[in-house]
C-alpha cells in the first residue's frame, strides 16, 4: 500500500511516486507520505520605531504535512513618486536575518524615513523549492516616522586664530527632514567629555572662541531635526596658533593684506556706483522680470536653458494655468539622472502667454533655499516650451494633511510650519511678496520638507481675482500686498495645516469673509491644537499689518517650541459645566450670522452692528463667567 498522497502508476510497481502538488525531498525515505507547501503565515503585525519596525506573526495554517516550516521577509519600498513598489536595497538590516527564520519574530532597521513599506512574510518547507508556484505570503503595509538625521561625516578648519578656531562641515547624507541646528561639542585634547562644551549653529559652520593659545582641542558635531538629535560625527582634532605662529603670520602678511585690503574697497566702490548709483533703504534684492525691456532676456539672466533632448516626460499629473504639469525625467551631460516636474506651455499661445509662463522662471530662477521649490531649468528653443523644477513627491499640502488626517504627531506638524516659514522669511528677506501663500500652493517632498511654489500671482498685480480667504484686509481693500500680508496668509496656512487641510471659515461666502474679518472675528482654533499655536496665528491676524510678526519671528517662535515640546501640550483653557458649549456656540453664531442676518432682510448696517454687538455682549458676559470659575 503507497503512503498518503502517492499512488501507483500500475500493479505490481516497487515506488509510489507523490500525487500532483505533493513532493518528497531527495532525503525523504520512499515510504515516507508525499508532503506540500505549507499555507500563508497568520496574523502578521507590526510596530514601528522612527526608521525601524518589528514584525511578528502566527505559524501558517496548514504545514504542509512538514515539521520543517522556516520564514522569509521579501520587503519592498512603495510611493517613491513613479508609481509602484521596488525591492528594498542591501542597507535594510533583519535581526536575527532575512531569510530562512525559524521564530515567527523579526527586527528590521535602516529604513528611509517617511517612506511607505510592504513586508511579506513567506512560509516555506523543505518541499517549497520542487512546486512551481511562489511560496504563499502575508503581507503587512507600514509608514515609517521622522527620524533623526544621520552623522555629519566630514568636518574642515576654515582658519584659527590663537584663541579661536573656524570650523565647516557637510550635511548629514540622509537628514531626514529639516535641519533646524547642530550642535558641536569641544573639548582639550588631555581633558574628557565630561569636561567639554556646547555650541550651537543654526548654519553648517561655527567659531569657537576663548581657547587656549597652542592648545589641540577634540570637536564632535550633530545634527538636530524636529524628531531630535542625530548620532555625533567622529572626532576630529584642530589645534590653535601659538603666539608666535600668530605674530609671524601677522608680519608675514601684513603688505599683503593692506594691498588686497585697498583694491578690494577700490573694487566695492566702483561696483556700488555702476551698479547703484542712488541707495535707497528700500532698494530691491528680488529683481522683477517685468521690469526687463524685453521679458526673454530676464529668463536667459535667471533660467538655465535645457537642450529638450535631455528631458523625457513620462506622465501627466495635473493641469495648470497655461498647460499640462508632468513628471518625468531630466538627465544633464555629467549628472545623474534625476525625477522632476514639467510644467508645459499649451499650443496656440499668444505671446503674452509665453512671457507671463516664463515670467514665473524668471522669478523661481532668483531663489536658492531648502524651502523653495528649485527650479532647475527652462526649454524655451524647442516645443514645447517646458519649466523644469524639483519634484515633490507628496504633491500638494493640503492634499497631502487630508489624505494623511491625524497621521502626524504636533511636532512634525510645527517641523512643517517651520519650514514654510523659513522659506517665507528667505523671500521676505529678498523684498519678494508673495501674494498668494496658501497650504495648495505649498509642495512636500518625500522627508516631509515642505517648500513653497507658485509665484504666478505676484506677476499680476492687479489681477481681479483674490484669495479672499487667506488675504489680508488691507490686501483686499486697497490692493497693498507686502510682507506683512503674507504674514496673514501664513497664519491662514497654520490653521490649515492645524487643521488637516480644513477650509478656511468653512462654507461662508468670500462677502461673508470680509465681513466677519471686519468685525474682528478670527479663526477658532482646530481640535486638538496648542494654544501657543493658536495665538500665534492671531498675532498674524493683527488688523494693523505693523503689529503683525515679520518671519523670523515666526521662525524664533516656531524653533522655541520645538526645543521645548512642553509648550505645545497645554490647550486652548475651557471652564467646567455649560460654559464652554456657549463659548463654542457663539464661535458657530457668529460664522453664521452674517449669512443668516441678510437671509431675513435686514440690510441697514446699523442694524447689522446692532445685532453683531448684542452677540459679542453675550461673549464678554460669558468670558465674565469663565473667570469666576476660575
Amino acid at each position: 500500500q503507497c503512503p498518503i498522497n502517492s499512488r501507483t502508476t500500475n500493479d505490481g510497481a516497487t515506488n509510489c511516486v507523490c500525487r500532483n502538488g505533493y513532493y518528497r525531498t531527495d532525503s525523504d525515505p520512499i515510504q515516507m507520505p508525499c508532503t506540500t507547501v505549507p499555507s500563508a503565515p497568520q496574523s502578521v503585525i507590526s510596530s514601528v520605531n522612527e526608521t525601524s519596525v518589528m514584525l511578528e506573526w502566527s505559524g501558517p495554517r496548514e504545514s504542509g504535512g512538514r515539521e520543517d516550516v522556516v520564514y522569509n521577509i521579501i520587503c519592498k519600498s512603495c510611493g517613491g513618486g513613479r508609481g509602484g513598489c521596488t525591492r528594498c536595497g542591501d542597507n535594510v538590516q533583519f535581526l536575527p536575518r532575512q531569510l530562512g527564520l525559524t521564530h515567527t519574530r523579526v527586527y528590521i532597521s535602516e529604513l528611509l524615513a517617511h517612506t511607505q513599506y510592504t513586508f511579506e512574510v513567506q512560509a516555506v518547507n523543505g518541499v517549497s523549492d520542487q512546486s512551481p508556484y511562489s511560496p504563499q505570503y502575508s503581507s503587512v503595509n507600514i509608514t515609517t516616522n521622522q527620524a533623526a538625521p544621520s552623522a555629519v561625516s566630514i568636518m574642515h578648519q576654515v582658519s584659527r586664530t590663537v584663541d579661536s578656531i573656524t570650523l565647516s562641515w557637510s550635511q548629514p547624507d540622509q537628514p531626514n527632514g529639516v535641519i533646524l541646528d547642530y550642535e558641536l561639542q569641544y573639548y582639550e585634547k588631555d581633558q574628557t567629555e565630561h569636561n567639554s562644551s556646547v555650541v550651537r549653529s543654526q548654519t553648517n559652520t561655527a567659531v569657537i572662541r576663548s581657547l587656549k593659545p597652542g592648545a589641540i582641542y577634540v570637536f564632535q558635531v550633530r545634527a538636530r531635526t524636529v524628531a531630535g538629535f542625530g548620532r555625533y560625527s567622529g572626532k576630529m582634532y584642530f589645534q590653535t596658533m601659538t603666539e608666535e605662529e600668530y605674530n609671524t603670520g601677522i608680519q608675514e602678511k601684513l603688505p599683503l593684506i593692506i594691498g588686497s585690503a585697498a583694491a578690494g574697497l577700490v573694487f566695492l566702490i566702483a561696483l556700488v556706483l555702476f551698479y547703484f548709483p542712488e541707495v535707497t533703504p528700500g532698494m530691491k534684492i528680488y529683481i522683477d522680470p517685468f521690469t526687463y525691456e524685453d521679458p526673454n532676456e530676464a529668463v536667459r539672466d535667471f533660467a538655465k536653458e535645457i537642450d529638450i533632448s535631455c528631458v523625457k516626460i513620462e506622465q501627466v499629473i495635473g493641469a495648470g494655468e497655461f498647460g499640462e504639469v508632468c513628471s518625468g525625467n531630466l538627465k544633464l551631460p555629467g549628472k545623474r539622472e534625476m525625477f522632476v516636474a514639467i510644467k508645459t506651455l499649451k499650443s496656440g499661445y499668444t505671446e503674452k502667454q509665453r512671457r507671463d509662463f516664463l515670467s514665473e522662471a524668471s522669478i523661481m530662477g532668483q531663489f536658492d533655499h531648502p524651502n523653495v521649490i528649485r527650479l532647475e531649468g527652462v526649454v524655451t528653443k524647442s516645443s514645447p516650451v517646458m519649466i523644469v523644477t524639483e519634484f515633490m513627491e507628496n504633491g500638494s499640502l493640503d492634499s497631502f494633511l487630508r489624505q494623511n488626517d491625524g497621521q502626524f504627531t504636533v511636532i512634525q506638524l510645527v517641523g512643517m510650519l517651520r519650514g514654510i516659514a523659513s522659506g517665507m522669511k528667505y523671500l521676505a528677506d529678498m523684498n519678494y511678496v508673495h501674494r498668494d501663500l496658501a497650504a495648495r500652493n505649498i509642495l512636500v517632498n518625500s522627508n516631509l520638507v515642505c517648500k513653497v511654489s507658485d509665484f504666478g500671482l505676484s506677476l499680476h498685480s492687479h489681477c481681479s481675482t483674490i484669495p479672499i480667504r487667506w488675504t489680508a484686509p488691507e490686501a483686499i481693500q486697497y490692493r497693498k500686498f507686502t510682507s506683512a500680508s503674507d504674514v496673514w496668509s501664513y497664519g491662514i496656512v497654520m490653521w490649515e495645516v492645524m487643521s488637516y487641510g480644513e477650509r478656511p471659515y468653512w462654507d461662508m461666502t468670500n462677502q461673508d469673509v470680509i465681513n466677519a474679518i471686519e468685525q474682528d472675528y478670527r479663526l477658532p482654533p482646530p481640535m486638538d491644537c496648542p494654544s501657543a499655536l493658536h495665538q500665534l496665528m492671531l498675532d498674524c491676524w493683527q488688523k494693523d499689518r505693523n503689529n503683525r510678526p515679520k518671519f523670523s519671528q515666526i521662525v524664533n517662535n516656531l524653533d522655541k517650541m520645538i526645543r521645548n515640546p512642553n509648550s505645545l501640550k497645554a490647550m486652548t483653557p475651557l471652564s467646567s459645566g455649560y460654559v464652554p458649549q456657549l463659548l463654542h456656540l457663539y464661535q458657530c453664531l457668529i460664522l453664521a450670522l452674517f449669512k443668516d442676518i441678510l437671509r431675513v432682510g435686514v440690510t441697514l448696517a446699523g442694524h447689522q452692528k446692532k445685532i453683531l454687538n448684542s452677540v459679542q455682549m453675550m461673549r464678554a458676559q460669558m468670558n465674565q463667567i469663565q473667570s469666576v470659575e476660575v
